[in-house]
């Protein structure tokens, strides 16, 4: 095996996992833990997301690339699998807390093994307290959910129901002393009513990455204003249309449109702009980079 199973005790758990009364005995780790130095965020929500989910997914965390924050989920189909892409999308640490051992015939769910080969060969890690050839059950979940919330420094819930087995992490999270985020949605979408309640009750309204660096007590790195970027009119335009989530056709159809610009050159266009670091790529859609290179 490539990466190693090991067992580490509470003197070794991430963030303030230790501090949590019902911590776990020990843990069992593939790949690395997270940088002591860094924020931890757990991103928690549903596994039917909708579209609005995933674009809240890629602009909150897009946005938090280059801060020393790591990416907590817990592998499984939907708002999970999202947050770890975009995570690794973006070059941010990220770390999964399956329901599930760690051993490759059990890890759960089956379909984002490959997810969890690509979180371990960019330096993240696989954390879980079950035996290594355990198969997930129905109690798994909420009981994993717990080394999630005790990890982090912060909880983001994106899109839920009111069933909705996320809410068990951020009940935790709160029981734990630990800030619960969530992202608004539609009064007509069932998955807004688990976010609208949390906000009842004191969670931290999320609609952009700043609130989620203002949330962990880390510093916004300064981003020029784009009349003072050395850009073409073309370009300025595009990053003002990138406020939010767009997919590479319906930049070429705006450069088009908009500046009779033909497909090559669009790409051309949108190419130098992720090179130069001020869009990126997540999940088949491109977003501006709100944040200015990494100084850690």
């Amino acid at each position: 095996m490539q990466y190693p199973l090991y067992e580490i005790a509470k003197d070794r758990f991430p963030g303030a996992l230790a501090e949590i009364p019902d911590k776990p005995k020990m843990l069992y780790v593939r790949g690395a833990l997270p940088p002591a130095e860094h924020k931890l965020l757990a991103v928690v929500g549903s596994r039917k997301y909708s579209t609005y989910g995933k674009q809240a997914v890629e602009l909150v965390l897009g946005g938090l690339s280059g801060y020393p924050i790591t990416i907590i989920s817990g592998l499984a189909i939907g708002i999970d699998c999202l947050a770890h892409r975009a995570a690794l999308d973006h070059t941010l640490n990220t770390i999964a807390v399956p329901g599930s051992g760690l051993a490759e015939s059990v890890l759960y769910p089956a379909q984002n093994r490959a997810l969890a080969h690509e979180i371990l060969a960019s330096g993240g890690g696989l954390i879980s307290e079950f035996e290594p050839d355990f198969r997930a059950t129905d109690w798994s979940f909420p009981q994993r959910n717990r080394i999630m919330a005790g990890m982090a420094d912060a909880v983001l819930v994106i899109e839920a129901t009111l069933k909705s087995g996320t809410l068990i992490t951020s009940r935790l999270a709160t029981d734990y002393n630990r800030d619960v985020l969530t992202v608004p949605g539609s009064i007509f979408s069932q998955n807004s009513d688990g976010p609208h309640m949390l906000i009842k009750l004191g969670a931290t309204p999320v609609t952009s990455a700043e609130d989620v660096i203002f949330a962990l007590g880390l510093k916004p790195h300064e981003s020029p204003a784009l009349e003072d970027m050395n850009l073409t009119p073309q370009e300025k335009n595009l990053l003002e249309l990138l406020s939010s989530p767009r997919s590479q056709d319906e930049l070429i159809r705006h450069l088009a449109l908009s500046h009779s610009l033909a497909a090559p050159e669009a790409n051309a266009l949108i190419m130098t702009l992720e090179l130069q670091g001020h869009i990126s790529k997540s999940n088949g859609t491109f977003i501006r980079r709100r944040t200015a290179p990494s100084t850690y």
